[in-house]
């Protein structure tokens, strides 16, 4: 038999296993129909057991794990199937519209010439600021009810994730309701008269310094962690040692220190995304991403089987992201982003999907990013 062949008979088979499929759905959908009208549980996971235990059974020995993943699967896309039919298409998320050009108070990391501050003018150009150290007095004053929003990076594209911002999401109630860009574009900078050779450490926050890492090792020069770029301006300018700061031109200039180098990012195009927080939900009309955080069983393909969903309702995921969740055995809590709007039947279908089969699920926003 040659190639020609035997690609024929892989087509016939193939139309056989479609005709199955879709045999095999239809059944699970009349079994579906028939326990909601008799007031009986939907998905049990006792009946997806006997049933890989069954096919593992029948499989010979190099395609048992093989044919456990096929069933799988196909019990996975029949459940999501069986949630875009018969689950209502109604959200119970309370929101309301987000208004970005109406006046509001906002928390806003380090101080005047920070990157934070740029993104907060890119998305509230009527925003009151006001200015904190650390990342989590912003979020608590917002959830305090003292600001309307807050601002935090979360992600870099040079220096990746901003692992404070994910810790700090998993510890507080909070919603996104807006997201932007801003172009990150690092100097050296230190006070007039200060050279190269004369600077003892570096101080910038974390993701500075490592955005800049190339440049800072060049020079062998120490670097030490600081709350924000703008506040390492800061120190620097009210120091008598001779150190310098990782900041943005404009932060030098507003500081009055002097630029000894510019551009020293490892990438040319160096980018951190931040997003805009609120305690309640708000909602703008075009909001087209979604972000989720949820936990998953330590069992095998549970990753796996979670995004055949979103593959199933045809929605895109664009981000996902994993952090250890503390005081736990290698715990892992996964932070998701995707396109849609809660406006869609088939993402709510999704999300209500998600909220009923996991242990840990929580919707964090739907919106749009400012570009």
């Amino acid at each position: 038999m040659d190639l020609t062949q035997l690609r024929q008979q892989i087509n016939e088979t193939d139309k056989q296993i479609q005709q199955l499929f879709e045999k095999r759905m239809g059944l699970c959908m009349d079994v579906a129909e028939y326990k909601i009208k008799n007031n009986i549980k939907v998905f049990q996971s006792g009946r997806e057991k006997e049933i890989i235990d069954r096919v593992r059974g029948d499989a010979p020995d190099w395609l048992e794990n093989s044919a456990e993943v096929l069933f799988t699967t196909l019990m996975d896309i029949s459940k999501s199937l069986q949630y875009r039919r018969f689950f209502a298409d109604t959200t119970n998320i309370v929101h309301r519209t987000l208004d970005l050009s109406a006046p509001a108070k906002v928390a806003v990391p380090g101080t005047v010439g920070s990157y934070s501050e740029e993104a907060a003018c890119k998305l509230l150009p009527k925003g009151v600021f006001t200015f904190f150290a650390d990342f989590e007095d912003v979020i608590r004053c917002v959830m305090d009810g003292e600001a309307d929003f807050g601002i935090l990076p979360i992600q870099n594209s040079t220096a990746g994730s901003v692992s404070r911002t994910y810790d700090l999401m998993k510890k507080y109630d909070l919603n996104i309701c807006a997201s932007t860009k801003v172009r990150i574009d690092h100097c050296l900078a230190a006070k007039k008269g200060t050279k190269i050779s004369d600077i003892s450490i570096v101080y910038s926050h974390t993701q500075a310094l490592m955005q800049c890492s190339d440049f800072l090792s060049e020079n062998h020069l120490k670097s030490h962690e600081h709350f924000n770029t703008a506040l390492a301006a800061d120190k620097v300018k009210e120091s008598s040692e001779p150190i310098a700061a990782v900041c943005s031109r404009k932060c030098a200039a507003e500081k009055g220190l002097d630029i000894l180098a510019e551009n020293i990012a490892n990438a040319n195009d160096n980018f951190t995304r931040f997003i805009l927080i609120s305690k309640e939900t708000l909602i703008s009309g075009d909001a087209d991403t979604i972000s989720v955080s949820l936990t998953l069983p330590h069992t095998r393909s549970a990753l796996y089987r979670m995004l055949t969903k979103f593959s199933v309702a045809g929605l895109n995921l664009t981000m996902i992201e994993s952090k250890p969740i503390a005081n736990s055995d290698f715990d892992v809590v996964f932070y998701l982003d995707f396109e849609g709007s809660i406006k869609r039947p088939e993402v709510v279908k999704l999300i209500t999907e998600l909220e009923n089969e996991l242990a840990f699920f929580r919707f964090l926003g739907n919106y749009k990013e400012i570009v």
